[in-house]
């Protein structure tokens, strides 16, 4: 899907030339499977493994085909974006800006693929009833989590409501504000 991309952006093909023979390594957080891509200057090489160790950082950097570039691990705290890390061996190669800007330039239009085999009528109804299932699916995880907050702020107690929250800590910063003024002020009548 990658190499598939890869000609439709003049950028991407230069991306491609620059990072060739570096490598990145994507994991799932929690797993011990993991992906590597490797830039080979025309294209790319795609080569699934097992045995990743968030606990052993060099063998994040390092395996059987050589040194690996950036080490990305992906997870629910992540969000959509990976977390890159530098090589410490290599140190800042800069290849992690690079390859992310290659996945952004080479994301797969699924709606674009579909329609060469269903037409594009059909494709373009599947893609808006998926943007629709994920906008409400969104949309339901907002609200489930804004309800539960809730939930444990004011019914429960468990928590702190944001009200209260923002006046503590507004009260916080008032209160620095004017220790430090009497800091100042005693500092002024101390002095000869």
């Amino acid at each position: 899907m990658l190499n598939r991309g890869l000609p439709r952006s003049p950028r991407a093909q230069q991306l491609c030339a620059e990072l060739a023979g570096r490598t990145v390594a994507i994991a799932i957080a929690g797993s011990a499977r993991y992906v590597l891509v490797e830039s080979t200057g025309q294209s790319f090489e795609v080569e699934r493994g097992h045995g990743w160790n968030a606990r052993r950082p060099a063998f994040r950097c390092h395996d059987q085909r050589g040194s690996v570039q950036v080490c990305c691990t992906l997870g629910p705290c992540a969000g959509s974006s990976a977390a890159a890390r530098r090589c410490p061996d290599r140190g800042r190669c800069g290849a992690g800006a690079e390859f992310r800007e290659l996945a952004l330039l080479l994301r797969p239009d699924i709606e674009e693929d579909l329609s060469l085999s269903v037409g594009d009528v059909p494709a373009h109804q599947l893609g808006r009833f998926a943007r629709a299932a994920l906008g409400w699916t969104r949309k339901a995880a907002s609200t489930t989590v804004r309800n539960a907050a809730e939930y444990l702020a004011h019914e429960r107690r468990d928590l702190v409501p944001r009200s209260e929250a923002e006046q503590f800590l507004q009260g916080v910063d008032t209160l620095r504000e004017d220790v430090d003024r009497l800091a100042a002020r005693i500092d002024l009548l101390t002095r000869p």
